[in-house]
C-alpha cells in the first residue's frame, strides 16, 4: 500500500512539475493584477486559473491566488521569488510561491476516536488528498494497527496535563525528524501550549464539534442536547492560543429533532466532522488560504 501511495504522490509531481501558485495579501490599489500577470508573461508563465477579493475596493485589503504553469519551473524557483521582490515591495505585499512537484508533508495526531482519522486516510489512499502523511502520534494506542497496516509510522506518547511540556518537546522532536509542514489535529483530545501553537502558525489544523462560536470547549453535544439545538455543526479551524477560537476555514451543519439524544447527536456529528475536517486539509494542501487577522480567505 505505501508503494502505491508513493508511486501516486510521484505521477502527481510529475504531472504537476510545472505548476505553481502565488498567494498574495496586500492593501487595495489599482495594477496589482495587471502588474502580477505582466509579470508572470515575462517569466514565461500562464495563468490556469485565478481567483482575488477586497475587502473594499478603497482602502481595504486585496487577495489573490494565482495558479500558473511555467516550463522548467523547477530551475526558475529562485529566480523567479528573487525578481518578484519588487512587485512585492511596490504594492506591499505579503506573498508566497508554492510547487506542485513540493508535496507537504503531514503529521496527523488522534486520541481514541479514529473517524476523523480514517476518513484522511481513505482520501489519502484514493489520491484526493495529495499530501505525504508521514506519521501519526497519538496519546493511545487504538489507532496503531490500522495506521501501521499503511505503512505510517505510528507514535504512542501518553499526555496529561501533568507531563503535557515533556510530551510535546518529543513530539516537536519528531515533528522535526520528518521535516512536516502541516499538523492535523483529528480528535486530539488535548490542548497545546502556546510554545507548541508559535512553532507552527497557521499549519496546525483542527476540527472542534460544535458549529463555532457555539459550544465552545469540551462536551459540546451534551449541551446542545441540553440547549435543545435543532441544528448541529462541526468547525474545522487553524489552532491559536485561545481555545476553539481561531481562524474558522471550514463548517458544516445538520438538522436534528426533539427525538435525538446525546448519543444520536454524536453519532450525527462525527459525519460532519469527517467531512469537515477533510474539506479543510484539502485546502490548506492546495494552498487556497489566506489568513487575515482571524478570518480566513478560502479560494475553494
Amino acid at each position: 500500500m505505501k508503494t502505491f501511495i508513493k508511486d501516486n504522490i510521484q505521477a502527481f509531481q510529475e504531472q504537476y512539475q510545472d505548476r505553481g501558485r502565488l498567494l498574495i495579501s496586500c492593501p487595495d490599489q489599482p495594477g496589482i493584477v495587471a502588474a502580477v500577470s505582466q509579470f508572470l508573461f515575462e517569466h514565461g508563465a500562464n495563468i490556469v486559473e485565478s481567483s482575488q477579493y477586497s475587502t473594499n475596493h478603497e482602502g481595504g485589503r486585496f487577495f489573490i491566488r494565482v495558479e500558473f504553469e511555467c516550463e522548467q519551473l523547477k530551475k526558475k524557483e529562485g529566480q523567479l521569488e528573487a525578481d518578484f521582490q519588487e512587485i512585492a515591495q511596490k504594492f506591499d505585499m505579503r506573498w508566497n510561491f508554492t510547487y506542485g512537484y513540493h508535496i507537504k508533508r503531514t503529521a496527523v495526531f488522534v486520541s481514541k476516536e479514529p473517524h476523523c482519522l480514517l476518513e484522511l486516510l481513505w482520501e489519502w489512499q484514493s489520491g484526493d488528498l495529495m499530501t505525504d502523511i508521514a506519521l501519526v502520534i497519538s496519546n493511545h494506542e487504538d489507532s496503531r494497527e490500522v495506521v501501521e497496516s499503511l505503512g505510517i509510522p505510528f507514535y504512542y506518547i501518553p499526555a496529561s496535563k501533568e507531563n503535557r511540556r515533556e510530551v510535546e518537546q518529543q513530539q516537536l522532536q519528531l515533528l522535526k525528524e520528518y521535516k512536516i509542514d502541516l499538523i492535523v489535529l483529528a480528535r486530539y483530545m488535548q490542548i497545546l501550549t502556546p510554545d507548541f501553537v508559535a512553532a507552527h502558525p497557521s499549519r496546525i489544523i483542527n476540527i472542534h464539534h460544535s458549529f463555532l462560536p457555539a459550544f465552545v470547549g469540551a462536551k459540546p453535544y451534551e449541551r446542545a442536547y441540553e440547549r435543545g439545538v435543532k441544528l448541529i455543526g462541526a468547525t474545522s479551524h487553524y489552532v491559536t492560543d485561545d481555545l476553539d477560537q481561531g481562524p474558522i476555514i471550514e463548517q458544516d451543519i445538520e438538522r436534528v429533532n426533539h427525538r435525538d439524544n446525546v448519543e444520536s447527536l454524536k453519532k450525527i456529528g462525527r459525519s460532519i466532522e469527517r467531512r469537515v475536517l477533510a474539506r479543510a486539509v484539502k485546502w490548506h494542501l492546495e494552498d487556497r488560504i489566506i489568513v487575515h487577522q482571524n478570518k480566513t480567505i478560502v479560494f475553494n
